[in-house]
């Protein structure tokens, strides 16, 4: 852990201290609003994927959800999972509710917050937060509830996402590394996130 300027940075999340300034975020209104705010965000960006092919899409939520679990933490990330995606089956149903998928929303913004929260965020670290939430979470969680609701075997379902999930795990790790490296300086100045000093590949 380094702290300049009024930054805390921690190396990686495996610190009491760590765990104690993530959870202190929930205790403050501003915080509390800006996971409402990301919130907002995920669930209407969410209503506007770009078609790649035959069920491929991109999805833009993950860089609102990314940058929100850099802000507030992963405690308050499976807040905001949890609240995105209860809204989002309001707003825009597309299928039976099932509760597989709010823990999905729910881990993926928890990873997210500890790759992202006061770190130094380099392209390796978002690569590697990428991986883990495409082929982990998406894949691995989302094979068992497609064969928990379709029947057919999860190795079926396995094979299927994770063609989707590994084409698109380079592409959406280059994108949010890039609207990393263009935001961050903007959330350093307003004492959201620390300064980065650069955001840089390694």
């Amino acid at each position: 852990m380094s702290e300049t300027r009024n930054d805390l940075v921690f190396l990686s999340p495996f610190s009491a201290a760590y765990w104690r300034s993530a959870a202190a975020e929930a205790k403050k209104v501003r915080m509390l609003t800006l996971t409402a705010l990301f919130v907002a965000l995920r669930v209407v960006v969410g209503l506007f994927p770009i078609p790649l092919g035959d069920n491929l899409h991109i999805f833009f939520g993950f860089f609102i959800n990314g940058l929100g679990s850099a802000i507030y933490g992963p405690l308050l990330g499976l807040v905001s999972g949890f609240c995105t995606d209860i809204l989002g089956f309001i707003v825009h149903p597309t299928g039976a509710f099932f509760p597989g998928y709010v823990l999905t929303s729910m881990l993926g913004s928890f990873f997210y917050g500890l790759f992202f929260y006061r770190a130094r965020i380099s392209g390796l670290r978002v690569l590697l937060a990428k991986l883990v939430v495409n082929l982990g979470i998406n894949v691995g969680l989302g094979a068992l509830w497609s064969a928990i609701l379709y029947g057919k075997g999860y190795y079926y379902y396995l094979a299927k996402s994770l063609i989707k999930n590994i084409g698109m795990w380079p592409l959406e790790a280059v994108l949010l590394f890039l609207f990393f490296k263009a935001i961050l300086p903007v959330t350093a100045r307003a004492a959201l996130t620390p300064k980065q000093d650069g955001v840089k590949l390694w």
